[in-house]
């Protein structure tokens, strides 16, 4: 087998909105994303310690989406793997010419065998850096990208795929009776993560994550949505996780995808790192001060395109029970443990 791609980060998503002027307002007017570049049917959007050309495109569609999953890899060899890798596990794969993404070299686009648009591109054009353009700034003073959450009916799947293409492993959400795996945290950079997987009705995309300096700037961001009267936009939030550390708070903009602005995670970079374990039945897990969770958040945010612009149908995670799960009774976990349902 060919060996994995050497994959040094979560780089972008693709995503479709069916209003681009409406999406301005709320990813730029309102988070503080800075715009890049824009075309007419397509913004480019970066944060502030981004050196690259952007982490998010927002293209016009006629139905919200995510088109595409972005990893950026080492070298332009990388690109050759890729396409070997992903071809001999049955994907289709298509090699893109550089500029066909505003940005972006040459890429391979693929859908892995977990159903989702993947693109891995090595050539990103280099921008100018705004880390310390202060006076820029604004909303919740967007960092970077820091990692993207995915739905999907089977999570050990994902577990070996993304162990294949050399991922660590930071946390988990399991069983430790049964040793039946419902969350994982895995990463390339040294945080906690740049890829999870949390278990529901998938592919679906669940959400994106954006880094922030601090949790002022989340606090002073939930100040700015209260004082417009824009409440409905927070789903979730702001809290502490158990699971990553980090202090979150979750969004949802006008066509449903699911944004989270997140800081105060840990570093993962020693070689003798040691996954957090988290047992299914410790509720900080979910938040660590025990704050309710609305049911809406244990569902994914949009549905995920093939090659060809098409929605890839989805499935529920009952059909991808383990045998070990069959042999006794059936746990029901959405994404980080909404209750446990047993069906005798």
């Amino acid at each position: 087998m060919t060996p994995p791609p050497d994959i040094v980060r979560s780089a972008y998503v693709d995503l479709v909105v069916t209003d681009l002027e409406r999406a301005r307002d709320w990813w730029v007017g309102l988070l503080g994303f800075h715009v890049q570049a824009e075309e007419p049917d397509a913004l480019y959007l970066r944060g502030f310690e981004e050196f690259v050309h952007h982490s998010v495109v927002l293209r016009t569609g006629p139905a919200p989406a995510c088109a595409r999953i972005g990893f950026r890899v080492r070298t332009a060899d990388d690109l050759d793997r890729a396409e070997r890798f992903y071809a001999e596990r049955g994907c289709p794969v298509k090699r893109m010419p550089a500029g066909t993404t505003l940005g972006l070299g040459e890429t391979v686009r693929t859908v892995d065998p977990l159903g989702f648009p993947i693109e891995l591109v090595h050539q990103m054009e280099r921008v100018e850096p705004l880390v310390q353009r202060y006076e820029l700034r604004s909303g919740a003073s967007i960092n970077r990208l820091d990692h993207v959450n995915i739905a999907t009916p089977n999570v050990p799947v994902a577990y070996h795929l993304y162990d294949d293409l050399g991922f660590g492993l930071s946390e988990t959400i399991e069983d430790t009776k049964t040793g039946t795996l419902y969350a994982a945290w895995m990463f390339r950079k040294q945080t906690v993560h740049d890829m999870a997987f949390t278990l529901g009705t998938g592919p679906m995309l669940h959400h994106i994550a954006f880094a922030v300096p601090e949790s002022h700037n989340i606090l002073g961001l939930c100040d700015v949505i209260g004082s417009r009267n824009l409440a409905k936009y927070i789903e979730r939030g702001p809290g502490r996780h158990g699971v990553s550390n980090a202090f979150y708070l979750y969004l949802r903009d006008d066509d449903g995808h699911r944004v989270e602005i997140y800081t105060t995670d840990y570093f993962t970079g020693d070689p003798d790192h040691e996954p957090i374990r988290w047992d299914v039945h410790d509720e900080r897990r979910r938040d660590f001060w025990a704050n309710p969770i609305v049911p809406t958040w244990y569902q994914g945010s949009v549905g995920v395109l093939d090659l060809d612009g098409n929605t890839i149908p989805t499935r529920d995670q009952e059909e991808a029970t383990t045998e070990k799960e069959a042999a006794g009774p059936r746990v029901k976990v959405g994404a980080d443990g909404l209750g446990i349902i047993v069906e005798d």
